[in-house]
């Protein structure tokens, strides 16, 4: 039994050093996003940790920093399913930081039940993935700057469990918590290998993962028979510090760049979903996102998106604002 844990929640150790360079994690108070800071800041980089709750995250930053023995760690405040609140991050990082070597998106919700961002996103896609394709968008410019530089997308296995469902993105007709959990992360992984595409020559290398199936709290939505069952197999579940291995693993690995829109499950370049070899979709995706008010000084209206099924052509439809 104990050998096969091992297999599933392999550790890896390296040591290589981030001297001098400025990492950017969401939700990196608690789970794997805490851990994969505690190792990135005792390689010595200085981190940044974007997170909701600031008072939770300035205690998580003090043991860090403690523990790391570097003091080269700040809290700023970040509200995923806020664009103004994303805005408000990139305008300060932008400003304030001279470089930006790796941006871990790790924060994300999962099977909650329904409700919309502030901006009027279902809640999952809102928050998982078009929280972060703003992020990213709004500090591209300074992560090139600073290349060579990752971005490292934490998406799930849930990526295949799913299709994007283009005419209902905001699950609006209807609601299913685990589809709208795949979803999110199944346009984690397309979107991540468009945007390697779109990045080739610029020296920032992307990539996605699966932590593999970590207890921590974000299980907290499941209702009480699931999380028992959780429990009971827990032998083969990770630890947070065991889940956080992949993102650090794509965050500081010599070498990785040449694959470039990889996926990534413990340490390893894994093969990916039947929904992800629609390449356009990928790209459609980041074209649609582009449009959610990146193009404009302001926060978008409520969207959904369709694909016509004869050009595969993606439309934006703006509703009303509710």
């Amino acid at each position: 039994m104990h050998a096969i844990r091992n297999c599933v929640c392999g550790r890896w150790s390296s040591d290589v050093r981030l001297d001098g360079q400025t990492v950017l994690i969401t939700g990196a108070n608690t789970g794997i996003g805490k851990e994969t800071a505690r190792d990135l800041a005792r390689r010595g980089a200085r981190i940044i940790m974007a997170c909701r709750d600031v008072e939770k995250a300035e205690s998580a930053r003090t043991e860090i920093m403690d523990d790391a023995g570097n003091e080269e760690v700040v809290v700023r405040k970040l509200d995923l399913s806020s664009t103004s609140s994303i805005r408000e991050l990139a305008e300060i990082i932008n400003r304030e930081e001279q470089k930006l070597n790796i941006l871990i998106n790790n924060a994300g919700i999962m099977m909650c039940p329904y409700s919309k961002t502030t901006d009027g996103f279902e809640t999952q896609f809102g928050v998982n993935h078009l929280g972060h394709f703003l992020l990213t968008y709004l500090l591209l410019d300074l992560i090139k700057r600073s290349a060579p530089a990752r971005i490292v997308n934490v998406a799930s296995v849930a990526h295949t469990w799913t299709g994007l469902r283009l005419d209902d993105i905001n699950s609006e007709r209807s609601y299913d918590s685990v589809k709208a959990y795949g979803q999110s992360k199944l346009a984690n992984v397309l979107s991540t290998r468009s945007l390697a595409k779109r990045l080739r020559g610029t020296g920032v290398s992307v990539f996605s993962l699966h932590p593999g199936v970590v207890r921590s709290d974000l299980w907290r939505h499941l209702n009480t028979g699931v999380q028992l069952a959780v429990k009971v197999f827990s032998i083969f579940s990770k630890t947070t510090v065991e889940g956080a291995q992949t993102s650090i693993y794509c965050a500081v690995q010599p070498g990785l760049e040449a694959e470039s829109g990889g996926y990534y499950s413990s340490l390893l370049q894994s093969g990916v979903g039947r929904g992800t070899g629609r390449e356009a979709v990928g790209g459609q995706l980041q074209d649609a996102g582009a449009h959610l008010g990146l193009e404009t000084g302001h926060a978008p209206t409520p969207t959904t998106v369709s694909q016509n099924p004869f050009t595969g052509q993606v439309h934006l439809l703006h509703c009303p604002t509710v």
